[in-house]
């Protein structure tokens, strides 16, 4: 008997997905969830924002009137009034990239950012453009942590400012939340990240996704990186750490401002799946992953997926 109602409860679940899958936006139907016990997780992500708080003007060469806080901001509200649980990440470079950032030096982003309700976000390259201090002197204004788990700031004056992981619960689901920054040598001046030290991401990965899935019991594990996509000269990205890991759902990248049709289902070291997913650059992307789980959590969760442009 317990093998029909799994059996039937994976059915329901693929016949929700694919009727959901062509529509513009998931909504998914809560009362059925309810009768199937079943909970959903909206999982939304931006990367590499560079300042962009108003859109592109209507004289850009290439993204005319697109992007921007205040379009994100409407969109991300939009699917909190149909969802009950939604996480907003962020995979870095916030800072950097236009006259606000040149004037406020990061603090009206991250103002902006804990206004609509960040939950988490990550270092990118560009975080690092006014020095250690440049950061130390705005990071009070984030009311969102930045997780950082291959950084070592031990020797600096940014000490203890970001976790190395966090924790989120959403109606008995748990949610663990690492971060990996890029290597800073080469890429940003050594005067900028002083005695920051950069620990090798793939073996940070393999312990942080480990502990959060066997120590702290977490349902689904979350990577925010600015690692890159993909990187020439077979340097370490998104889609080479995802083939290493075992425990990690999904991987939220930045920094080569990848616009994605649809987000990625690669496969883990185990052959298990494993979601990297990127949204553009500026704005002009949501990202956009949900997650259906079985409330005894029996079962690998199953997963609904777009990336949502910002503009009509």
């Amino acid at each position: 008997m317990g093998g029909f109602i799994m059996s039937s409860r994976r059915k329901f679940i693929r016949d929700l997905v694919g009727a959901s899958a062509g529509l513009g936006m998931i909504n998914l139907p809560a009362d059925l969830l309810a009768k199937q016990d079943l909970v959903s997780l909206s999982v939304l992500h931006t990367n590499d924002i560079h300042c962009h708080i108003d859109p592109f003007p209507e004289d850009h060469s290439v993204y005319q009137g697109r992007g921007g806080l205040a379009r994100l901001s409407g969109l991300i509200n939009q699917i909190r009034q149909t969802e009950k649980n939604v996480l907003l990440f962020d995979a870095g470079d916030m800072f950097q990239g236009t006259p606000y950032f040149n004037y406020y030096k990061g603090e009206l982003i991250l103002k902006l950012m804990s206004e609509m309700g960040y939950d988490a976000g990550t270092l990118g390259n560009h975080e690092f453009d006014n020095g250690l201090e440049g950061i130390q002197n705005v990071i009070d204004f984030a009311d969102f942590p930045l997780v950082c788990s291959n950084y070592n700031f031990s020797n600096t004056r940014l000490l203890d400012t970001f976790p190395d992981y966090t924790i989120y619960r959403k109606s008995g689901i748990k949610v663990g939340v690492y971060g990996l920054g890029i290597e800073l040598d080469g890429l940003v001046s050594e005067q900028n990240y002083m005695e920051t030290v950069y620990l090798d991401p793939v073996k940070i990965a393999l312990e942080k996704e480990a502990f959060l899935n066997n120590e702290k019991g977490c349902d689904l594990v979350i990577c925010l990186s600015h690692l890159g996509l993909k990187m020439r000269d077979a340097k370490i990205s998104d889609t080479l750490l995802a083939a290493q890991t075992h425990h990690t759902n999904l991987i939220i990248g930045g920094h080569t401002h990848s616009f994605l049709d649809s987000p990625l289902g690669l496969k883990n070291a185990d052959g298990k799946q494993i979601i990297v997913n990127q949204a553009g650059w500026g704005g002009m992307v949501l990202g956009r992953i949900d997650f259906i789980f079985d409330q005894n959590k029996k079962e690998e969760p199953q997963i609904l997926s777009q990336n949502i442009p910002t503009h009509s």
